[in-house]
C-alpha cells in the first residue's frame, strides 16, 4: 500500500516575548543588596566630590585669618612712630684756583653803588630827622654866641643845611664806589697771583640729605 503525504500546514512565525518579570521573595532579596550599594557608592562618590571644595573653604579661611592678622600687625606698627635718623651730611671739599677779574670788577662796582646809594638815603633821613628835633638850631645857637666877635658868629644851620649835606655825602659815595671797584679787582690780580703758587683757597661745602 502506498502512503501519500500532502502539503504541510503553514504556521506563522510568533511575535517577541519579554520573559516574565520576576516577582517574589528572591528577586527582593537580591535587588535590596544591589540598591544598598549603589546608593552607598552614590553617597561615597558625593562625600568625595565634597572633599575638595571643604578643603578649598578651609584653606580660604585659614588665608582669610592670616590676612587679619598681618594687616593688625602693620596698623600696630604703622600706630607706633618710627625712630628719627640723623640727617647724613654730604661733604665736598673745593679749591679756588683763579678768579675772573673782569667778573670781580662788576660785582664789586654794583655792590659798591648800591652802598653808595643807601649812604646818601641815609644820609638824608638823618638830617631830616635831627633838624625836626632843633639839633641843628640849638647846637648852631651855642656855636654862634661862643665864636660871636665883630664879623658875627659861625652858622652851623647854613653850613649844614640839607643841599650841603647832600652834596657832601654824594661826593663821599662816588669816591667809594670808584675806590671799591679798583681796589676789588686789584685783589682779584693779586689772589691769582698767589693762588698759582700755594694753590688757592680751600673751601668745604656740605649738604644736607
Amino acid at each position: 500500500m502506498t502512503e501519500t503525504r500532502g502539503p504541510k500546514p503553514y504556521h506563522p512565525p510568533k511575535a517577541y516575548e519579554p520573559p516574565a518579570d520576576r516577582s517574589g521573595p528572591d528577586s527582593a532579596s537580591e535587588s535590596g543588596p544591589k540598591s544598598a550599594a549603589a546608593e552607598k557608592g552614590a553617597r561615597g562618590g558625593k562625600g568625595a566630590a565634597e572633599a575638595p571644595k571643604t578643603a578649598k573653604a578651609a584653606k580660604a579661611a585659614g588665608t582669610a585669618q592670616a590676612a587679619r592678622k598681618n594687616s593688625g600687625q602693620e596698623a600696630a606698627a604703622a600706630a607706633v612712630p618710627a625712630p628719627r635718623t640723623a640727617p647724613r651730611t654730604r661733604k665736598a671739599r673745593l679749591r679756588v684756583a683763579k678768579a675772573d677779574p673782569w667778573s670781580v670788577m662788576k660785582v664789586s662796582f654794583l655792590l659798591s653803588l648800591a652802598l653808595g646809594v643807601c649812604t646818601i638815603v641815609a644820609a638824608a633821613v638823618l638830617w631830616t630827622v635831627l633838624d625836626a628835633m632843633g639839633v641843628f638850631s640849638a647846637v648852631g645857637g651855642t656855636i654862634s654866641d661862643a665864636t660871636s666877635g665883630e664879623g658875627g658868629g659861625f652858622d652851623l644851620e647854613s653850613f649844614l643845611s640839607l643841599p650841603h649835606v647832600l652834596l657832601f655825602t654824594s661826593v663821599i659815595a662816588v669816591i667809594d664806589v670808584v675806590l671799591a671797584t679798583a681796589l676789588a679787582t686789584l685783589g682779584a690780580f693779586v689772589y691769582n697771583l698767589s693762588a698759582g703758587f700755594t694753590g688757592g683757597v680751600e673751601l668745604t661745602l656740605a649738604e644736607d640729605e
